[in-house]
């Protein structure tokens, strides 16, 4: 039977007792030899480098790093028409970011949606995100899950694709006991850094100091991300936890009279200058005063729909939504034209002039 034996520029075949093959003419300027085989090398590329490379990323940043972060944004997920993620205008609005020194993103959020992603398309977005912009920016992936085994299983595959830390939420709808919150907790805290969200007008449930001084005991706790009230921040921080206000209309006052390290912002998606100023520049009631009828304007209803509408009248992201979220009404969506006027058009996301869209202009998706 013939064999395939690798050539110097070609595959030849050998001869075998069972098949006679023409000999090669001796006067041939190459000789049959025999030669150790190799794969083929067309896709390599020598000393070409992605952005981030895997081994770089593993394991590099430590929980101290993560605790030491001001600005944290909840980024936003924009979408095609078809449902896909807009990768185009995510890394735009990703860029945005570094580019005005936010020192984090929190990825697949309730901002970004992930409660309407597949596991799939969430550590997808997480490694597309990590792979870009590890270098640049903090990666927090939204891995929680009100069941224990979805919120180990996404967060091993998260760590693994290498996002520097795990933003986890407390089990929701159906609800655990104190125990149970301790257990859940531990199980994911074992596999890196990690921030604990408490939002119980979500969730339905607080989560109570006592539970966070628990968990505080493990060496990947980074912190809280805290949205009950400044009360519950300043007890948190004489315990000498780490917690980052949740509340945008709250976070000046959860910075400079309460202790908190920083926020996690929604607000910074649209103005992510002027939320590092009011999280790096010291006290700025002024500046707080300007932003705070914007702030209301975003979450009059459940976010993200004031931000998704926001964005969309930018024109940095398409007028597409996944249902259930809708964009706010027209009336609303004027009074976001003024405020864009009233606060600067310099200080928002994008280049382009702000509109009033119409309600033909956006698309809703129940299936992508």
């Amino acid at each position: 039977m013939a064999t395939l034996q690798s050539c110097s520029s070609s595959v030849c075949l050998r001869e075998s007792s069972s098949l006679l093959l023409p000999r090669r003419n001796v006067n041939e300027s190459y000789k049959s030899r025999t030669v150790k085989w190799r794969s083929p090398r067309g896709a390599v590329v020598p000393n070409f480098h992605l952005p981030m490379r895997s081994f770089e990323i593993k394991n590099r940043t430590s929980t101290e790093e993560i605790k030491s972060l001001r600005l944290i944004t909840a980024i936003k997920t924009p979408y095609l028409p078809d449902g896909r993620f807009d990768l185009e205008a995510y890394d735009a609005l990703v860029n945005t970011q570094i580019e005005h020194g936010a020192e984090g993103v929190i990825v697949g959020g309730t901002t970004g949606e992930g409660q309407l992603m597949s596991w799939d398309e969430h550590i997808m977005l997480i490694g597309h995100t990590i792979n870009c912009y590890g270098g640049s920016i903090k990666v927090i992936g939204n891995t929680g899950s009100n069941s224990t085994r979805e919120a180990v299983h996404a967060t091993e595959q998260g760590f693994a694709v290498g996002m520097h830390a795990a933003l986890h939420i407390n089990p929701y709808y159906g609800k655990t006991s104190l125990e149970g919150l301790v257990k859940h907790f531990d199980r994911v805290l074992s596999m890196g850094p990690t921030i604990i969200y408490n939002v119980p007008s979500r969730t339905g449930q607080d989560i109570p100091h006592q539970v966070i001084n628990t968990l505080a005991q493990n060496a990947n706790l980074a912190g809280v991300k805290e949205c009950v009230g400044n009360d519950r921040i300043k007890q948190h921080i004489e315990k000498g936890i780490v917690v980052w206000s949740g509340n945008d209309d709250e976070c000046h006052d959860s910075r400079w009279n309460h202790g908190a390290t920083g926020v996690v912002s929604v607000t910074s998606n649209l103005v992510p200058g002027l939320m590092r100023d009011l999280m790096f520049g010291g006290k700025n009631p002024s500046l707080n005063a300007k932003l705070m009828p914007l702030i209301q304007w975003l979450f009059q209803e459940p976010n993200p729909i004031g931000l998704n509408t926001a964005l969309a009248q930018l024109g940095v992201v398409r007028p597409v939504f996944r249902l259930p979220y809708v964009p706010l009404p027209l009336a609303k969506r004027v009074e976001f034209v003024n405020l864009v006027k009233q606060i600067g058009r310099e200080h928002f996301v994008g280049e382009k002039d702000v509109q009033v869209l119409d309600d033909d202009d956006f698309t809703y998706l129940d299936r992508y």
